[in-house]
């Protein structure tokens, strides 16, 4: 019976479903209130792998406490969770969680921030790299919040190379850190495709309204570390001290300034005449007033330069030139357009296969392209999704930053030039006939279907050595990705 029960719940985790709360028995002893199924498997994912990796972390002293912030990082969005099992989702859900969202950037800033030896940066960069991965809370598919997660593992593995390539056979602990970083990752990842699968889980069914809860009441084990930072107010003895030290203090420091030639601190300034000294009856009053004005013009000069700073967009386009059967797509962005289907993407009909589609500077939006067209050139986009059917020519990608592309049929050729983060899809038809040709990009993965009807992914290679041989020159692909 506990294993149907047990199972019955995970259903209803699945389902949007929460399970009623436990009732007391008839003794009249008050039962405690059992976890989520989707806050149990959370505390199991704390457990088996982000704890192993603070331990990890802790076990170089160059890390410092990244280990702890880390663990209150995860802490934080366990309270996350934990809000999402008792309430129905929210109309604005990053509004509604500003409070916890706050708590959560906290740690990930100090570590940020932190300053710390130089053998310890590659470490820094993975770990940052890693933690682009919390913000799943928020995710809005596509992709859904394991494929976000996941897309985290190659710019990760890219930093943890480096470490074990050059800790290989001398450091253990080194190479520890970086399996703990990404079985993380993959855990995580596992967790959120069982619970998560659509974005954060709300309990529409039985949760109550946002409106009646107090989200600070979830910060509560946060908050005990926070109070850490209430620490320094013994810093004011030493302003008390100062103080103590009156003139004496001050007379001294002017007597250090002394130079040998008998110049002071006071050397070259104006003396004041009688007129210019207010005690006295030959004071003018109007003077002093200049002052304040010469001191406002800068004030309004510097604020007149910051204002040109931005700069300004074109106007969004989403037009077919018969002219060279093109369609031009520029400058379209997710808050900005309202020529978005029910699906929240831009969609675009290829009606003949001579066409060919063109991308200018897009940001934070989804274009489903249908039909069989020529080619798609995406060109200085970013966060830019991209979804079509078949290309004779090829795909190209320039100028962007952290683009997705998916094709459902044949592609031939994908080419990817000054692009950093580009993930690709491929269908199972263009497995075996496309071909990749980069330069001058990173963090570039490839996703496809396997035969067992598993999702994988794979680096596309960024360093290569080279050999002089015969007179010319080889080239082979870096030991990291093997």
């Amino acid at each position: 019976f506990g294993f149907n029960r047990s199972r019955l719940e995970q259903l209803e985790a699945k389902a949007g479903v929460s399970p009623p709360p436990a009732s007391s028995g008839g003794g009249g002893g008050a039962v405690e209130e059992e976890l989520h199924p989707s806050l149990k498997a959370y505390d199991t994912h704390i457990e088996e792998t982000v704890k192993p990796f603070v331990n990890a972390c802790n076990d170089l002293p160059g890390l410092k406490n990244i280990g702890s912030l880390i663990l209150e990082t995860w802490m934080t969005i366990r309270s996350i969770i934990h809000l999402g099992t008792k309430c129905k989702k929210p109309k604005d859900v990053a509004t509604a969680l500003k409070p916890l969202l706050t708590a959560v950037q906290t740690p990930v800033q100090s570590i940020s921030k932190m300053r710390l030896d130089r053998d310890y940066d590659w470490h820094q960069k993975a770990i940052m790299e890693m933690l682009v991965s919390i913000s799943w809370v928020v995710c809005v598919p596509p992709p859904n919040p394991s494929m976000f997660v996941k897309e985290t593992i190659g710019s990760t593995d890219f930093w943890s190379n480096k470490i074990r390539k050059m800790y290989k056979g001398k450091d253990e602990k080194q190479i520890l850190f970086c399996d703990a970083l990404k079985k993380l990752i993959q855990d995580l990842a596992k967790y959120c495709q069982e619970f998560h699968l659509s974005g954060l889980f709300w309990n529409n069914a039985r949760g109550v309204d946002m409106e009646s809860v107090d989200v600070n009441e979830f910060l509560a084990g946060a908050e005990v570390k926070e109070a850490k930072k209430e620490a320094p107010k013994p810093a004011a003895a030493p302003a008390a001290a100062a103080a103590g030290g009156g003139a004496a203090a001050l007379f001294g420091e002017l007597a250090a300034k002394r130079t040998n030639d008998g110049t002071s601190a006071a050397t070259g300034l104006r003396k004041v005449t009688k007129d210019q000294q207010t005690w006295r009856k030959e004071f003018k009053g109007g003077e002093p007033t200049t002052t304040p004005t010469t001191t406002a013009k800068p004030t309004t000069t510097t604020a007149a330069v910051a204002v040109p700073a931005k700069k300004k967009k074109g106007p969004p386009k989403c037009e077919y030139q018969n002219q060279g059967s093109k369609w031009n797509i520029e400058n379209q962005t997710k808050d900005d357009n309202t020529g978005l289907g029910s699906s929240g993407m831009l969609e675009i009909t290829i009606t003949d296969a001579k066409q060919q589609v063109y991308i200018y500077k897009c940001e934070n939006i989804t274009i489903n392209v249908t039909g069989k067209l020529k080619s798609i050139i995406l060109d200085s986009c970013s966060k830019t999704n991209i979804l079509f059917d078949s290309a004779i020519s090829a795909c190209e990608i320039v100028n962007c930053k952290r683009v997705q592309v998916q094709t459902r049929g044949l592609c031939p050729s994908v080419s990817i030039d000054k692009t950093d983060g580009c993930l690709v899809y491929l269908s199972k038809e263009s497995l075996s006939s496309t071909s990749f040709v980069t330069s001058k990009s990173t963090e570039m993965n490839v996703n496809w279907e396997g035969e067992d009807g598993e999702t994988k992914e794979a680096p596309i290679p960024e360093q290569f050595v080279h050999k002089l041989v015969n007179g010319s020159i080889t080239s082979d692909v870096s030991d990291l990705y093997h």
